[in-house]
């Protein structure tokens, strides 16, 4: 919602298409998506349809990751359709990051993604920020610049497919180790070492899938990875201290409407880590806490008496 607010205001005909469990009839009437975004209307001249239109220019994929081949494979554009995604995870059983998930699921047209520190309740408010969309082809990357740059949206180009979207991804696995942190009061110290060797890990593994380490100094690594491990709006940091607060995960993860596509892609990121032979001792610990009920006191200890070596190994 906040993506189709964004490209009508800058002048796009937008049409937004919703599920009809997600009942479009009720946010065509109201123009709100309370349970999400309450506060923050659609402009009139977006048009809530349950019709998707295979002939548009841009189509924007933003269903959750673990959802992403369905919805592609149902919804097919025309090969002109420049396909936008904005889901940020890896698919458990195959690997594929979400733009070889689109293209497996629905040959066509060309695929980018658009990614960085980009929350919702904030870009749904106008505030200021900062994206990257990354693609194969770099005049295809500079039409949807042009559709979503404006005076509170700024977006940058990049040909790093890769690397954007790993680090889109895996920034999400640190976020709940960063709440398990919080949750713990284990304070500043402790989680600005979190986050500068979750980037570490994040670059090694980005690396051996054949990205430029230069990205994840960029909006997709280093900065997605600031907000996603700090913002009160983050998801992945929530289920990190309610996990520390003694609260089960299939608990946590009832209690909210909202995905917290770190749970999923930190199942992924270890099957990655174990395929290529790249240590990530961040997302094995979340998974350990995550998956195998180790205590996160006891994660975080195994994590600090892991034998010492050069930063830069």
């Amino acid at each position: 919602m906040a993506i189709a607010r964004l490209l009508a205001r800058n002048g796009n005909a937008v049409r937004l298409w919703c599920r009809a469990e997600d009942r479009p009839e009720v946010l065509r009437e109201t123009r709100e998506s309370a349970a999400f975004l309450p506060g923050v209307l659609l402009p009139d001249t977006v048009d809530v349809n349950g019709q998707v239109d295979p002939e548009v220019d841009i189509a924007v994929l933003a269903a959750p990751s673990h959802a992403m081949r369905a919805v592609a494979g149902a919804h097919r554009f025309s090969d002109h359709t420049i396909r936008v995604n904005v889901a940020k995870g890896i698919e458990n059983d195959t690997l594929l990051r979400m733009s070889e998930v689109i293209e497996a699921a629905a040959p066509g047209g060309p695929v980018v993604t658009l990614s960085g520190p980009s929350h919702a309740e904030e870009v749904g408010r106008d505030l200021p920020a900062s994206v990257v969309v990354a693609g194969k082809d770099d005049s295809v990357c500079q039409g949807v610049q042009r559709a979503f740059f404006c005076g509170t949206f700024r977006v940058y180009t990049s040909r790093d497919i890769i690397g954007v979207e790993l680090g889109g991804a895996l920034k999400n696995v640190a976020a709940i180790a960063a709440g398990v942190c919080d949750g713990l009061g284990l304070g500043d110290n402790a989680k600005a070492a979190l986050i500068t060797r979750s980037l570490a890990e994040i670059s090694r593994i980005g690396v051996a899938c054949g990205a430029d380490p230069l990205t994840f100094m960029g909006l997709s690594g280093m900065g997605d990875l600031i907000v996603t491990c700090a913002s009160r709006h983050s998801r992945n940091r929530h289920v990190g201290e309610s996990i520390a607060q003694g609260k089960t995960l299939e608990a946590i993860l009832s209690e909210s409407a909202m995905v917290a596509e770190g749970v999923r892609t930190t199942r992924s990121a270890c099957a990655l880590s174990k395929r290529l032979g790249v240590e990530m001792p961040i997302a094995q610990a979340v998974h350990a806490v995550l998956f195998d009920h180790v205590r996160a006191q006891d994660a975080i200890e195994s994590l600090m008496t892991r034998d010492a070596r050069p930063e830069l190994d």
